[in-house]
C-alpha cells in the first residue's frame, strides 16, 4: 500500500495525540512516567513531522517544524541550545550582504528602465499616506488593548532581574531624523545596514541613470538587471539555510530564556498578541479586501517571510524572500523595489502597536493614571519618534525609554519588559513584514499595475 500524505497526517495526529495525552498526564500527575520516557515520546512525534515536511517539499513546512523541533530542543537541552545561536547569525549575516546589492539593483532598473519619474514621485506620497493612516490605526489598537486588559496592575518585580542590555541612545531631534534619512557615505550605509539611507542614494542614482543618453543608459540598466536576478538567485541558495537557522534561534531562545520568564508577565504577552491579531483582521484584512488583493494567495505569499521574521526576530532576514514572494504575487519589481525597503522605515505596524501598549503598560506598573488626553498625546509623539530611529539596535526600547523619559514615567517596568522582548519582538517584527507585503499590493493596485492573474496562479512553493 502506498504510504499518502493522508497517512502521514494520520499518523502524526495519532502519535501527536499520544505523546499530549502522556505529557499532560505526567503534568497533573496521573501517572508517574520516567522524563526519558516522555522526552522520547515528544521526539518521536518531530520524527513524524519530519517525514512529513520530507514528503511535503515545501520550505514553508520546513521551517515551521524546524520551528517546533528548536522550541523543544532548547527545552530538552538547554546548555546545549545556548551555543546554537551562531548558526542563526550566520543565516542573518549571509541575509544582510544581500540586501543593499538587491534593493540597488531593482530600484536602478524600476526607475532607469521605464524611464518615468512622475511614478516615482506618485508612489513616494501615495506610499506616505498608507503607511501612516494605516500605523496610526495601530497605535491606537495598542492603546485600547492596554487599556482593556490593564496588564500592568498588580506586576510583580521578579527577584533580581537582570537592568543591564538596554542600550543607552539620545533622543533625536527633528533635524537629526531628517538628517539620518540622506547617507553622507554610501558604504559606510551599507556597511551599518541603514536600508533607508541606500534606498535614497539609489533612487538618486536611479534618476541620473535615467537622464542619461541611450548608450549609456542601457549599460547600466542591463547591469542592474543582471545585479538584481544574480542577487534573487542568491537569495534562493541562502534561504536553504533558513530551516537551520530558525531551529538554531529558537532553541537559543527558549535554552537560555526558560518558559519560567512569562509568569506573571504572560497577561502582557497575551494582550500583545491578540492586539496584533486584532489589527491583522480589522485593519490589514479589510484593507486587502477593498484594494479586491486575492486572500488565500496571499496568505501563501507572506507565509515563509513572515515565519522567517518571526523566528529570527529581524525583519532583515525576510526582506529578500518578501521581495522575491511580492513579485511573483504580481507587484512590478519596480513597485516592490521601491514600497517595501521604504515600509521598513515608515510602516513598522507591529512596532508601532508595542509602542503604545508598552507605554501604558509601564504607567500601570507604576501606578500612574494617565488620562486620555494624556494618552493620546502620547500616542502622536509615538508616531513621530518611531520614524527616526531605523537601524538602532533594540530600537523599540530605545524609544520606550525616551517617551517614558519625556512623559515622566519611571523605567523600571522597561526593565522587566526586556525579559519577554524576544517574544514580543517575534510577533511584532512577523506583523511589520506582513504590513510591508501588502503595502506593495496596495500601491500596485492603486497604481494600476498590479497582476491579478500572476496572484490568482500564486505558488506557496518559493523555492523550485
Amino acid at each position: 500500500m502506498k504510504f499518502t500524505p493522508r497517512h502521514y497526517l494520520i499518523l502524526l495526529f495519532s502519535v501527536f495525540t499520544l505523546t499530549l495525552i502522556l505529557n499532560l498526564g505526567q503534568v497533573f500527575s496521573l501517572w508517574n512516567l520516567a522524563e526519558t520516557s516522555l522526552i522520547i515520546s515528544r521526539w518521536s512525534t518531530m520524527a513524524v513531522l519530519c517525514g512529513y515536511a520530507w514528503r511535503k517539499k515545501s520550505l514553508t513546512t520546513w521551517i515551521l517544524i524546524s520551528m517546533v523541533m528548536g522550541a523543544e530542543f532548547g527545552h530538552d537541552m538547554p546548555s546545549a541550545a545556548i551555543h546554537l545561536n551562531l548558526f542563526s547569525r550566520i543565516f542573518l549575516n549571509m541575509v544582510k550582504t544581500i540586501i543593499a546589492p538587491l534593493l540597488f539593483a531593482t530600484l536602478v532598473v524600476g526607475i532607469a528602465g521605464h524611464s518615468n519619474l512622475k511614478q516615482v514621485g506618485r508612489m513616494g506620497w501615495k506610499s506616505i499616506v498608507y503607511f501612516e493612516l494605516v500605523s496610526t490605526l495601530a497605535l491606537f489598537i495598542g492603546l485600547l488593548a492596554i487599556n482593556l486588559s490593564r496588564a500592568g496592575i498588580g506586576v510583580i518585580i521578579p527577584a533580581g532581574f537582570n537592568q543591564q542590555g538596554i542600550p543607552a541612545v539620545k533622543a533625536q531631534t527633528f533635524e537629526e531624523i531628517i538628517l539620518h534619512i540622506f547617507p553622507e557615505n554610501i558604504a559606510k550605509a551599507i556597511y551599518e545596514g541603514q536600508v533607508l539611507q541606500i534606498v535614497v542614494f539609489s533612487i538618486i542614482f536611479g534618476i541620473a541613470v535615467a537622464m542619461l543618453k541611450d548608450q549609456h543608459r542601457n549599460r547600466m540598466v542591463h547591469f542592474a538587471e543582471s545585479l538584481s536576478e544574480t542577487m534573487f538567485k542568491f537569495t534562493n541558495l541562502v534561504m536553504y539555510l533558513a530551516p537551520v537557522a530558525v531551529f538554531a534561534a529558537i532553541a537559543y531562545s527558549v535554552g537560555h530564556m526558560g518558559l519560567s520568564i512569562l509568569g506573571n508577565l504572560l497577561q502582557l504577552l497575551a494582550t500583545l498578541y491578540i492586539a496584533l491579531l486584532v489589527f491583522l483582521l480589522v485593519v490589514l484584512l479589510p484593507v486587502a479586501l477593498f484594494m479586491k488583493i486575492p486572500i488565500r494567495n496571499f496568505i501563501r505569499a507572506v507565509s515563509e517571510p513572515a515565519t522567517i521574521a518571526f523566528a529570527t526576530t529581524s525583519s532583515e532576514s525576510a526582506l529578500p524572500i518578501a521581495m522575491e514572494a511580492m513579485e511573483k504575487f504580481g507587484v512590478p519589481r519596480k513597485i516592490v523595489a521601491f514600497v517595501m525597503p521604504t515600509g521598513y522605515s515608515f510602516n513598522l505596524d507591529g512596532t508601532t502597536l508595542y509602542l503604545s501598549l508598552a507605554t501604558i503598560f509601564v504607567a500601570q506598573c507604576a501606578g500612574i493614571v494617565l488620562p486620555i488626553e494624556r494618552q493620546l498625546l502620547i500616542v502622536f509623539t509615538l508616531m513621530l519618534t518611531s520614524k527616526g530611529v531605523a537601524g538602532v539596535p533594540r530600537a523599540s526600547l530605545v524609544i520606550l525609554l525616551g517617551t517614558a523619559a519625556s512623559f515622566g514615567l519611571p523605567t523600571w517596568p522597561i526593565f522587566i519588559i526586556l525579559g519577554i522582548d524576544e517574544l514580543m519582538d517575534m510577533a511584532r517584527t512577523a506583523t511589520n513584514v506582513i504590513g510591508n507585503c501588502l503595502a506593495t499590493a496596495v500601491v500596485a493596485r492603486w497604481e494600476g499595475e498590479f497582476d491579478e492573474e500572476a496572484a490568482k496562479n500564486f505558488n506557496k512553493k518559493m523555492i523550485k
